[in-house]
């Protein structure tokens, strides 16, 4: 699952409208970040969008697939990763509809730190 340098710029230099972006590759591919937060991960074989209970439906209706991948043992796992529709890297509309969609699923996940038990 490696990507080539220019792939990432590619994909930096489309999702830049969106905020910061910043890519860490990881697992011979890498997680891309917009303002901190990963929202997609890609890899040799594609590039995937984050979603959540909120976003699932509309990924899963549109025909995307969702991440998976092998285990040494045979075993398959999957993320909460889908591909993305094609037209996302020739229409502004669709890629700014599944981007917002990941960035709100990416936002979403968040955990926010307990507040701690108040001293008497």
């Amino acid at each position: 699952m490696t990507v080539s340098s220019s792939y990432l710029s590619h994909l930096k230099d489309l999702f830049a409208p969106f905020g910061e972006i910043t890519i860490r590759k990881m697992f011979g591919g890498a997680g891309i970040y917009c303002d901190g937060n990963i929202f997609a991960i890609t890899g040799e074989d594609g590039l995937w969008l984050k979603a959540d209970d909120v976003s699932r439906a509309e990924f899963e209706n549109a025909g995307c697939e969702r991440f998976t991948y092998e285990f040494e043992n045979g075993k398959t796992g999957s993320m909460s990763y889908y591909s993305v529709p094609e037209e996302v890297f020739d229409d502004s509309d669709a890629l700014e509809h599944w981007t917002q969609l990941a960035l709100g699923a990416a936002s979403r996940s968040i955990k926010k730190p307990k507040k701690s038990a108040k001293k008497r």
